[in-house]
């Protein structure tokens, strides 16, 4: 392993040798030519395709379609695979696939929307070896790393981390340290990110413009921090969820715009359209405090109390600024859930 491992990653340090120009300039995306050892198949082969069908009436539909595709990660001898959530919310059925073909129904074990992970089970043994986890906070920025859809040796891509970094999403989601890597997969949904030692330090959540650096154009992909599974795998396991108190959860997405926060969308029947928040509102503030930035909104609102907090929120529509009082609710109380089998 380790002698594939470095043969792997050697045409990623040739292009260490463009180090001085600026990153938007070199040239990023070598091509794997080592292939063909047990180790590498064993590695990539713990890479599942993963294929959910979402409920009728699952209310993700509207933004994430009824069938859904990408990858999920064998992470240990039990069947456990881990994937983006966002592929599997609302499932009414998961198939998951390895790359010589093996099929098994499989289960939603568990959903966490603070990280954004989702956990699976496979129905039947799919005979591939879990990949161990490794330490997403020891990567470095330039560090050369391999990301891997499902598909076996010839999907992989390799590419650089260009940041690490807090991240804002629209729909009320903020990670402290995500991982930006570049040049971009496009089937990055529940890729594995995978370090020079072989091991499992990230799981593919977007496509983005700006990965280097917030507002410096440079495409990348964005991916959770396997770290962010260590403390919360155990309670997903046994409870489907992480213990505690869940956030509060209004259900608007947001974008900041020359220095306002702009509502772009309202769940429907969620606690903000409840209350008469509206698309094309401008969020100014959460009861006496300003907020001007996503971080902002999330961590005022966060502050305020578990789920079920009133939430002053104070917002421009038309003319007028109007202070709505919220009734938030917990996040998962909003979704749809069937077993899948």
């Amino acid at each position: 392993m380790k002698l594939f491992l470095n043969l792997l990653f050697a045409s990623l340090f040739v292009c260490a040798a463009f180090a001085g120009l600026p990153l938007q300039a070199q040239t990023l995306q070598p091509k794997l030519k080592v292939i063909g050892e047990k180790q590498a198949d064993e590695l990539l082969g713990s890479v599942v395709r993963v294929k959910a069908r979402s409920l009728p009436d699952a209310r993700s539909n509207a933004t994430l379609g009824s069938q859904r595709e990408g990858s999920g990660v064998i992470i240990d001898d039990r069947g456990h695979i881990l994937t983006i959530g966002y592929l599997v919310i609302e499932a009414d059925a998961i198939e998951v696939t390895t790359a010589d073909g093996k099929t098994s129904p499989a289960t939603l074990v568990g959903y966490d929307h603070g990280s954004g992970f989702g956990l699976l089970r496979a129905v039947l043994p799919l005979g591939a070896k879990p990949i161990d986890l490794g330490t997403s906070t020891e990567l470095a920025l330039r560090e050369p790393v391999m990301v891997a859809p499902h598909g076996g040796r010839e999907f992989v891509n390799l590419a650089y981390v260009v940041s690490k970094r807090q991240f804002a999403g629209s729909w009320e989601y903020l990670l402290d340290s995500a991982i930006f890597i570049s040049p971009p997969t496009l089937a990055w949904a529940g890729s594995a990110l995978i370090s020079r030692e072989g091991k499992l330090v990230g799981i593919g959540s977007l496509l983005v413009r700006d990965s280097e650096e917030a507002g410096t154009p440079l495409p990348g992909n964005m991916f959770v921090p396997i770290d962010l599974l260590k403390p919360i795998l155990a309670d997903l396991i046994d409870k489907g969820r992480v213990s505690g108190p869940p956030r509060p959860w209004l259900g608007m997405a947001t974008e900041e715009l020359q220095g306002r926060l702009f509502v772009t969308r309202v769940s429907p029947e969620a606690p903000a359209d409840k209350a008469g928040v509206r698309r094309g509102d401008i969020v100014v503030g959460v009861g006496a405090d300003a907020v001007t930035t996503q971080v902002e909104l999330y961590r005022k609102l966060w502050s305020l109390g578990p789920a079920g907090t009133e939430v002053p929120l104070k917002v421009l529509q038309g003319a007028s600024v109007k202070e709505i009082k919220v009734r938030s609710i917990d996040r998962t109380e909003y979704f749809r859930a069937k077993p899948t089998l």
